[in-house]
């Protein structure tokens, strides 16, 4: 629930276009006293209706920081202090925003619990100001309204939301460690009912408009317009305003009640819920879950439940005080500091740091339409991009288009595309078996097997046909790209876009940069993938790049374990328990094993020894019996279709048996075999950070987290190291070198962090 939400759940604070009031609907208002002097919250007056404007400056979005804080309390002041006002209407003047939550910066900044406590209660009593409003307050949403923004929407009398895509409603602080701060605890389960807001509060969860009319989180719904004599967002924006008056003034009249009627199933679920047998077997089944599916990795799940069940059976004092308590103490923990990173990580990572690509890619076209191919060219289709699919076969070729439809037909199954949008997106596919059309291409996206030779003929085939400016990029998870660009006679337009499979669902993208490769041409991959919706790495070019290279050693330590004695099973749980998505066994078929082996044995030719550990042999005897994991329905564990409980493979005990190393007592506690693993990671990083292929440690810990589910309650292996404190990871090291050779040898970067207390990646 927490745990595998925490990857990649953060893109959502992010919002379009700042949008300025204009027309009819400002000529018609009077303005506030201090309207020239704020500058996050404005007023002006329609008849007897406030109608206040939140738009954060220089921000695509609203946050809820001290000045935005500071200038709403004074705007409402001055409403509830105006006799000629009788209602108030809340409402954001960017378009695809209301309020996104609150500025993390300030729990940032703060270096005690009691501070962020602070914090909490400053907005638990001005949220407490709203929802006591003798005036009646309607919150009118359209855009991200989460976290804070939500805990605001939900202390106001009324809530009118646009029913558009756009409009998406959450509490995700769970996300980053914490719990809604402000009141939220305490609110939601009284408005949704205990079981919606637990599952609320303990996914972080998106709820869609019409979601929340229905759940009771919102009270109106108004559909979006059009285009006409102005653009359709700013129509939207202006007739949720009128509804939102229309609405305000209803309640000030008491021609509309605040009160929401509730159907047959609420009726029943809050009867149940006033039942404190039924309460509390509620609290323990939650709970039960909570630690099945986090492990106790995460500490804000289990305190948003003890929150929760403080308002509910002692009282909202007691809650209030207990969810400020608690927020206190979540903030300060290693957990929420690792996340917070991980998010503020994502935002640098959606950005081009190399400029605007001097010509925008239009035209795409993706040779082989196997599984990553057909992946590339579906989140591409989806964002509108003209986009070839090229294979050498028709069988292939229809395999990838399949794949495609099939991706999209999931999303209209899921409601969140209509069966109309999903024929236009696929009508941006074009397939074929030769190079028609490519002399229009602006970008091409090689997705071909991993062989070498394989790489040149096609490159060699595309350049005879491309235009100038048109840039090749090579998917390849670790054949080194300045070896793929030596056959080239445009070198600089040559570049490595590694992306992670299923596509579709993975979100980083590692982009590789060799010597020769131009400013602009990286620029050009950045922007499409930004276009693609990935997080982006630029790494610079070497065996394995970043991510193979870290996952390389740690995969040579799995099949070492594995040679000790250590059950396919107990490993799996051992890596879960320490927080890995995935157990490492399952992770090597899902992989492929014929994959592991090829990455394996390019590595070790670059690496030598230092990538040793478990014998590559027992790879090889998994690919010469077939066992190539998920693929083909057997690896180290067997995969049917439809059965979700995966029994071991018992083929491969014989395999197992006859490569059987004995295990050094030392070294080989459940404890020593995870941190062997991590250990051999987090080496492998800080050596690409020393050498170079690494620009920053953000980047190392997105790349990690993101592409190959290093656990984000540590924040990946930079925060690792700074959290869980360098020395201590020397030391591990230096342990397991005294019992396994070099691969285990510190790299001089942990070393220097060891012997200066002083020295973190993160400062």
């Amino acid at each position: 629930m927490v745990a595998s939400r925490a990857i990649g759940s953060l893109s959502r604070f992010t919002a379009s276009r700042t949008f300025r009031c204009t027309g009819y609907i400002c000529r018609n208002f009077t303005g506030s006293s201090a309207l020239r002097t704020r500058t996050h919250v404005n007023y002006r007056v329609k008849g007897d209706v406030a109608v206040v404007r939140i738009n954060s400056p220089n921000s695509k979005v609203n946050t809820l920081n001290k000045e935005l804080q500071s200038e709403f309390v004074e705007v409402m002041n001055e409403i509830w202090a105006s006799d000629q006002i009788r209602s108030a209407v809340l409402i954001s003047s960017k378009p695809g925003c209301f309020i996104a939550g609150a500025d993390i910066n300030m729990l940032g900044a703060c270096k005690t619990a009691d501070e962020v406590r602070q914090l909490s209660q400053e907005g638990q009593r001005m949220f407490e100001k709203l929802e006591k409003s003798t005036k009646p307050i309607v919150a009118a949403i359209n855009g991200s309204c989460f976290g804070g923004g939500l805990e605001l929407a939900i202390a106001c009398q009324y809530r009118v939301a646009t029913k558009d895509k756009k409009t998406v409603l959450g509490v995700p602080e769970v996300l980053l460690g914490i719990l809604p701060g402000a009141g939220g605890t305490q609110r939601l389960p009284s408005m949704v009912g205990l079981p919606a807001a637990f599952d609320m509060m303990l996914t972080g969860r998106n709820i869609r408009a019409d979601r929340a009319k229905k759940m009771g989180l919102v009270d109106q719904l108004v559909d979006p317009l059009g285009p006409g004599l102005k653009p359709p967002e700013e129509r939207t924006i202006e007739y949720l305003e009128e509804v939102a008056v229309t609405f305000a003034k209803g309640l000030a009249d008491k021609k509309i009640s605040p009160k929401r009627d509730k159907g047959l199933v609420e009726k029943l679920t809050s009867y149940a819920m006033s039942i404190p047998f039924v309460r509390q077997q509620v609290y323990k089944k939650v709970e039960e879950q909570v630690q099945k599916q986090t492990k106790g990795l995460y500490p804000a799940p289990l305190k948003i439940i003890d929150v929760v069940k403080t308002g509910i059976e002692q009282g909202k004092d007691a809650g209030y005080l207990s969810e400020s308590q608690k927020f206190g103490e979540l903030a300060m923990t290693r957990e929420s500091k690792a996340l917070m990173g991980l998010y503020h990580g994502q935002v640098t990572c959606k950005k081009n740091k190399f400029g605007t690509p001097q010509k925008e890619v239009k035209h795409l076209a993706v040779l082989g339409a196997g599984l990553m191919g057909a992946g590339i060219a579906q989140v591409s289709v989806d964002k509108g991009l003209k986009t070839i699919l090229k294979d050498a076969t028709l069988t292939g070729l229809g395999r990838g288009q399949q794949q495609v439809l099939k991706g999209l037909n999931d999303k209209v199954k899921k409601k969140t595309l209509t069966s109309f949008e999903r024929d236009f997106i696929f009508s941006n596919l074009t397939g074929q078996l030769d190079y028609q059309g490519f002399e229009k291409a602006d970008m091409v996206i090689e997705a071909v097997f991993e062989d070498l030779s394989l790489k040149h003929r096609v490159l060699k085939e595309v350049e005879a046909v491309i235009p100038a400016h048109c840039v090749f990029a090579s998917n390849t998870s670790a054949l080194p790209i300045n070896e793929i660009a030596a056959v080239s006679k445009r070198p600089e337009k040559v570049i490595g876009m590694h992306y992670f499979s299923p596509v579709d669902k993975m979100q980083l993208l590692e982009i590789i940069t060799t010597e020769k490769t131009s400013k602009d041409t990286t620029a050009s991959a950045v922007a499409m993938g930004l276009k693609q919706g990935k997080v982006i790495i630029v790494v610079k070019d070497g065996p394995g790049f970043y991510t193979t290279r870290c996952l390389a050693p740690m995969m040579s330590e799995v099949i070492r374990i594995l040679q000790e004695g250590v059950d396919p099973k107990k490993l799996d749980s051992l890596t879960t328990g320490f927080g890995f998505p995935v157990g490492a066994a399952t992770l090597v078929d899902e992989v492929g094993v014929d994959v592991a082996k090829h990455v394996a044995e390019d590595l070790g030719k670059a690496f030598g020894e230092r990538f040793g550990g478990g014998s590559l042999e027992l790879l090889k005897q998994m690919v010469s019996k077939g066992f190539l994991g998920r693929k083909s329905g057997k690896g180290f564990y067997i995969y049917q279709e439809g059965v979700k409980n995966k029994s071991l493979n018992s083929d491969m005990d014989n395999i197992l048996e006859s490569l059987k190393v004995p295990p050094k007592p030392d070294v080989s506690s459940d404890e020593d075999v995870q941190y062997r693993l991590v250990t051999r990671f987090v080496n492998e990083a800080a050596l690409c950070l020393q050498e170079g292929i690494l620009a920053t440690p953000t980047e190392g810990d997105i790349g990690a987290v993101f592409g190959l589910g290093f656990p984000p309650c540590l924040g990946g292996p930079f925060r690792f190291v700074d959290l869980y404190g360098a020395q201590k990871v020397v030391d591990r090291l230096r342990k397991y070198e005294a019992a396994y050779g070099n691969q285990f040898t510190p790299c001089q970067l942990l070393i220097d962090h060891a012997n200066s207390s002083t020295k973190k990646f993160y400062q």
